[in-house]
């Protein structure tokens, strides 16, 4: 007769069905990838205040709204990579 409870699989085994990584030994992320790619991508984007519209550095003399979303998007990605730094770096004492 077949039980009503649930069986319970220990914590630490990893399904291959549900992630097939398991099965070549891999399984994880690129952190050194992760921070290239996202200061790589704020710099990108701080490139893009010097181009072909009249924003303060284009020669404008002012402000313009593309001006500030830029600024802002690339303040964000950087403040999201320094977290992401910091977090990395105290990992260890949890």
């Amino acid at each position: 007769m077949a039980s009503t409870e649930l069986e319970k699989k220990p914590s630490q085994a990893i399904d291959p069905a549900d992630e097939p990584s398991v099965e070549w030994g891999w399984h994880g992320g690129f952190p050194k990838g992760t921070q290239i790619a996202g200061w790589f991508s704020v710099v990108a984007i701080l490139a893009m205040l010097i181009g072909n519209h009249q924003g303060i550095l284009s020669g404008g003399g002012q402000f313009k709204t593309e001006d500030i979303y830029l600024i802002l998007i690339a303040a964000a990605l950087a403040i999201g990579l320094l977290f992401d730094l910091r977090r990395r770096k105290t990992a260890w004492r949890r």
